[in-house]
C-alpha cells in the first residue's frame, strides 16, 4: 500500500483542486484503488463510493449490468473496462468513473487471459483506457501493479 499512497495523494490533490468527484469499479485489484484514495486525508470531498466487481452476481447487483449490456462483449477486455468506467461514474452521479478487470494469478483466468493481464479505464470528461501485461503470475505484486497503474491513468486524465 506504501507505493500506492504517493500516487492517491497526487490524484486526491488534484481532484480536490479540480472540485471534481470520482467513483471506482474494481476488479482485480480487489479494493486496493478505493484504499489508496480513501487514505489521504479529505478524500470524502472526491470520493463518492464504488465497489470490487469480481462476479456475475456483483456487476448485476451493484452497477446494474445484466446479459443485455453485456451482449458481444466479455471480462477482462478494453471495452469491459470501459464498460465498468462509464456505469459506475453515472450510477454515483461522479465527474470521473475508473473501471479495473484483470488475471491476478497465479493462473489466467476462465476467458483464456494470462496472469498479469488488466484492462483499466477512465470515464469522464476525458476518456481513456489501457491494457497491461506484468508476466507475472504473483497475485499480490499484479493486485498492486493494476492499483498504481489505474491511479497513474486517473492522474494522467486529471492533468489533460
Amino acid at each position: 500500500m506504501d507505493q500506492l499512497l504517493p500516487l492517491a495523494a497526487e490524484a486526491g490533490a488534484l481532484l480536490k483542486t479540480r472540485r471534481e468527484t470520482i467513483a471506482i469499479a474494481e476488479s482485480s485489484a480487489a479494493g486496493l484503488i478505493s484504499a489508496a484514495l480513501l487514505a489521504v486525508p479529505g478524500a470524502s470531498a472526491y470520493f463518492l463510493g464504488g465497489g470490487v466487481i469480481y462476479t456475475k452476481q456483483a456487476r448485476l447487483a451493484l452497477l446494474g449490468i445484466d446479459a443485455a449490456a453485456m451482449e458481444g462483449m466479455r471480462p477482462s477486455t478494453d471495452p469491459y473496462a470501459r464498460l465498468l468506467a462509464r456505469t459506475v461514474r453515472e450510477r454515483f452521479g461522479a465527474t470521473w468513473g475508473l473501471g479495473e478487470t484483470g488475471a491476478t494469478g497465479p493462473t489466467g483466468n476462465r476467458y483464456g487471459d494470462p496472469a498479469g493481464h488488466a484492462c483499466l479505464a477512465i470515464a469522464g470528461p476525458v476518456e481513456d483506457s489501457q491494457t497491461l501485461s506484468t508476466g507475472s503470475a504473483d497475485r499480490v505484486a499484479n493486485m498492486r501493479l493494476f492499483a498504481g497503474r489505474s491511479l497513474a491513468l486517473l492522474i494522467s486524465a486529471l492533468k489533460r
